[in-house]
């Protein structure tokens, strides 16, 4: 059903059902469900396909076209200035929110934008990232951005006492900033949402202390080849945090 429209799929299925009549009680109510789903999604006249196309030729026309000498400097290689850790959340892209241009910066997007501490086995994927950007595309600076009403901050300042969780991936996930949740519950007794706000913060902290665990950025450092600089997004209020964090860090002792 891949190339007709909505109505054409509900039509078939709905012939389907009215000649089979021995599909049985349990496949026709599956038929039934599933011409209900195709008539609620094309309702709204939402095309999924047809917006990634227009997406991409908006983009072609008014961007790829117009700057030849950019992505033909692009086609050769990278060399951003920047590694940012961002949230996944739909309304806090830094490449939209900085007017990052392509090449410009390295992102890395997950829940609550995290950074994990060094763990070749558990957390691998971030490992890489890091790695990568790091030591191969020696960028300048590591950013670590943090922004308002985010579900994964809501979510760890949410998890019992106890360490009961309910989710198979999300709520142990974000338990990786729980030294900035302690830090927060015991520096305060406003209530649960402005704790959540200051806990957006605080955990941009605990993600750069993170990030000193990596060898190579703590390295980088020490050389003062790279920076660590926290932020935070207020989309509610059209506000942006930026700052420096003094970590005293002295050189590593080789043995």
């Amino acid at each position: 059903m891949a190339g007709e429209s909505y109505e054409e799929a509900i039509a078939e299925l709905t012939k389907l059902l009215s000649e089979k009549a021995d599909l049985g009680h349990v496949a026709a109510a599956k038929i039934k469900q599933l011409t209900t789903e195709l008539v609620a999604v094309g309702s709204d006249g939402f095309n999924p396909d047809e917006r990634i196309r227009s997406g991409f030729e908006y983009f072609k026309k008014e961007k790829f076209l117009k700057k030849p000498e950019l992505y033909g400097e692009l086609a050769k290689g990278q060399s951003p200035k920047f590694l940012v850790f961002a949230c996944s959340d739909s309304r806090v892209c830094p490449s939209y929110v900085l007017n990052f241009q392509p090449g410009e910066a390295f992102v890395v997007r997950n829940i609550a934008n995290m950074v994990p501490p060094y763990d070749k086995s558990k957390y691998s994927g971030t490992g890489a990232a890091i790695e990568y950007a790091v030591v191969h595309l020696k960028v300048e600076n590591i950013v670590v951005i943090g922004h308002s009403c985010c579900g994964g901050i809501k979510g760890l300042m949410s998890i019992p006492d106890d360490g009961t969780t309910a989710s198979d991936f999300i709520e142990q996930w974000v338990q990786i900033c729980n030294p900035a949740k302690s830090k927060v519950k015991e520096a305060s007794n406003s209530d649960f949402s402005e704790q959540c706000t200051n806990l957006e913060k605080e955990a941009v902290n605990v993600s750069l202390g993170n990030l000193l665990t990596y060898p190579f950025v703590r390295d980088a450092v020490v050389k003062k080849t790279i920076a660590l600089k926290g932020a935070h997004y207020d989309f509610v209020n059209g506000a942006f945090e930026l700052w420096d964090i003094d970590f005293k860090i002295s050189p590593s002792v080789s043995f």
